[in-house]
């Protein structure tokens, strides 16, 4: 059986919007499960994003419950809330939002130096771990701009995943990038998950949805279904992205 890590339970997150509210979330009930690649997808205005944004902490919800390891996310004081967002989970958005005056190297070591988890020289030796395994290592001295931006990309997850965070949350992570480089990007998350990341990805793009584990459509704020999905296996990924696209299809997609 399937441990949830985070739970969410009746959630809504409203906006205040020309003297009136805007309800995005309305009663969201979802659990995101231990070691998925579990995929959120839904139209434009769905309010996939906003959930990620409330499920991690990166935006409070306006009531229901998020819980994470016994402790309710909403109710969190901010000192406590960024302390949970800087050590147990990590971030991947679509612009990379990399220090621009900061060395490839350095972007992803400053995490780990603030986590205060390793001592720097294990923070660095794990750095250079990172950018060996995301393939940057020979452009360890770069400042962002001098970069690629599927280097950028792969950089930031290294930065994302260097305090081993229980959850790394990515918001479309390939939505900037090439084929090449989204391929790419998507091979390094999946080696992730498999070697027992947890991931939980929104994306509008159904290749990019084929590495999940486990879909979840959302729509008018409410999860309204899910498809389960075997390990994935590069040979069977356009009859995968068929199946998906069949069942996005009866999503009204």
């Amino acid at each position: 059986m399937k441990n949830a890590l985070i739970s969410a339970k009746g959630l809504c997150k409203s906006f205040a919007h020309n003297g009136g509210q805007i309800h995005v979330l309305t009663g969201l009930d979802i659990d995101i499960y231990e070691g998925d690649f579990t995929v959120i997808m839904g139209a434009s205005g769905s309010g996939k994003s906003t959930m990620l944004y409330a499920l991690s902490g990166m935006d409070r919800a306006t009531g229901g419950q998020v819980l994470y390891r016994g402790g309710d996310i909403v109710k969190m004081k901010e000192k406590k809330l960024a302390e949970l967002r800087r050590s147990r989970f990590g971030f991947i958005f679509q612009q990379m939002h990399l220090v621009s005056n900061l060395s490839m190297f350095e972007n992803i070591t400053v995490p780990g130096y603030l986590n205060r988890k390793r001592s720097a020289a294990e923070t660095d030796r794990r750095a250079e771990q990172l950018m060996t395994q995301m393939g940057i290592s020979d452009i360890r001295t770069h400042l962002p701009a001098q970069c690629s931006g599927g280097e950028q990309q792969r950089c930031a997850i290294a930065r994302a995943v260097i305090n081993e965070p229980d959850m790394l949350f990515a918001d479309e992570p390939t939505g900037a990038l090439n084929r090449k480089n989204t391929t790419e990007v998507l091979n390094l998350l999946t080696d992730l998950n498999r070697s027992g990341q947890s991931i939980l990805m929104v994306t509008h793009d159904a290749r990019a949805a084929c590495r999940a584990s486990r879909i979840i459509y959302i729509s008018d704020g409410k999860a309204i279904g899910e498809l389960e999905l075997a390990p994935y296996a590069a040979e069977e990924e356009k009859s995968r992205e068929t199946q998906i696209n069949a069942w996005l299809s009866a999503m009204e997609w």
